[in-house]
């Protein structure tokens, strides 16, 4: 088993972990710290806010009455399941890739967590360009954003050829 870990990318399961204890810790300090909307100012255009988010991206489905609580939860087990499975398939030197993966891992992990336990996901980083309100966030979120925008980016960047996966397959 330690060797599959080591040759493939589940040895990157390492950041999800680091990633997910970042995230639950601060939303713990959150919900300890700040009275639900309750807002602490650090820059003139950045706050912490504790916020509750019932639905998913931007709050969509948050009015929905409850059902998008199982909706978002088993999306989120789905999507951990697959991401674990590619790790898992994946060599340890598709390093970017796995990256990506285990952030995405761990911010679909942070937030299904909150969803499981209180019914919402805890959100708490709050920017106010004057012009334009971010909608409030967390560090689990952050990771999702990173890893898809790395997914993005390394499909741009780094097309990979037909004739170059016949050749990792044949190895």
């Amino acid at each position: 088993m330690t060797e599959i870990i080591q040759k493939s990318g589940l040895r990157w399961l390492w950041l999800s972990a680091v990633m997910l204890i970042l995230d639950q810790a601060t939303k713990y300090w959150t919900v300890q710290a700040l009275d639900l909307y309750e807002s602490y100012e650090v820059l003139s255009f950045f706050n912490f806010t504790y916020a509750r988010n019932y639905g998913a991206a931007f709050s969509f489905l948050g009015d929905a009455g409850g059902w998008q609580k199982y909706l978002f939860t088993a999306i989120a087990f789905v999507v951990s399941s697959f991401l674990i499975y590619s790790l898992k398939k994946n060599s340890q030197t598709q390093r970017w890739t796995n990256i990506a993966y285990a952030l995405i891992l761990s911010g679909a992990v942070g937030n299904v967590m909150d969803r499981l336990m209180f019914g919402y996901v805890v959100d708490f980083l709050d920017f106010d360009l004057g012009f334009y309100r971010w909608p409030t966030f967390n560090v689990a979120d952050i990771a999702i954003f990173i890893g898809a925008a790395m997914i993005i980016l390394e499909s741009i960047f780094v097309p990979e050829t037909k004739e170059e996966n016949k050749g990792q397959e044949n190895e």
